[in-house]
């Protein structure tokens, strides 16, 4: 599964932080986060657990995050 997230991820370090605490939280493929976009895509491959797992993980890390639609 592809998760697709809006966040508020802002910097680069805010950025590089998220990525690796999410690979190391959970097992993934891939995770990225695009900082051009307006909506700063959160976008994670292979994800193997719900959403609202990712969601509140990223929440505690002090952003915001939602299911993009």
């Amino acid at each position: 599964m592809i998760g697709i997230f809006k966040t508020n991820i802002g910097s680069l370090e805010e950025r590089q932080q998220m990525i690796q605490a999410i690979a190391s939280s959970f097992s993934v493929g891939s995770c990225h986060v695009d900082l051009d976009d307006c909506d700063k895509v959160l976008r994670i491959a292979d994800l193997q657990v719900e959403e609202n797992i990712i969601i509140e993980f990223v929440q505690k890390q002090g952003f915001e995050c939602q299911v993009l639609e």
